[in-house]
């Protein structure tokens, strides 16, 4: 059964309007990104804190535009708490989806509504810079612990 596209555009506008985690933390546990836009208003910065493979906690800020405030909110609510290796599959379903590839809907939750930008090229940047920045620090923490990402995911 279809998804009405106006609860699409509810889901996108609570997380724009009410962005989920928007706020940064002074903790030195907190590992960083930022990152910005070349073609819109984006500039953010996304911290996560994690731990034994965990990701205990994920936040942003900055200033951006619908697309990237609501995505960024999901991706923090999204991945809280997940390990390493879920994050990894719900970070590959949701580049799969961006980019109009087959992907698994159940692992994305609310992520599925940004399904549609795969038709807009102009707005893969948008629906991805947060998403990038997760990536960005899973991979560094990945080199600085290679052990601990494999315990957490037995």
């Amino acid at each position: 059964m279809p998804i009405d596209p106006s609860y699409y555009r509810e889901i996108i506008m609570d997380n724009y309007s009410y962005p989920r985690h928007k706020h940064l933390s002074d903790d030195k546990d907190y590992d960083h990104r930022h990152m910005a836009s070349d073609s819109c208003i984006d500039d953010i910065t996304v911290q996560a804190k994690i731990k034994d493979g965990k990701i205990q906690d994920v936040r942003f800020d900055g200033q951006a535009c619908t697309i990237s405030t609501a995505s960024t909110s999901i991706l923090t609510h999204l991945l809280e708490g997940k390990t390493i290796e879920e994050a990894e599959n719900i970070m590959n379903n949701y580049n799969k989806m961006i980019h109009g590839q087959p992907y698994d809907a159940d692992v994305l939750e609310d992520a599925v509504v940004f399904e549609g930008v795969a038709k807009q090229p102009n707005r893969i940047g948008c629906a991805t810079i947060g998403w990038r920045a997760m990536e960005e620090m899973i991979d560094e923490y990945e080199k600085a612990h290679p052990s601990t990402t494999k315990e957490a995911a037995q």
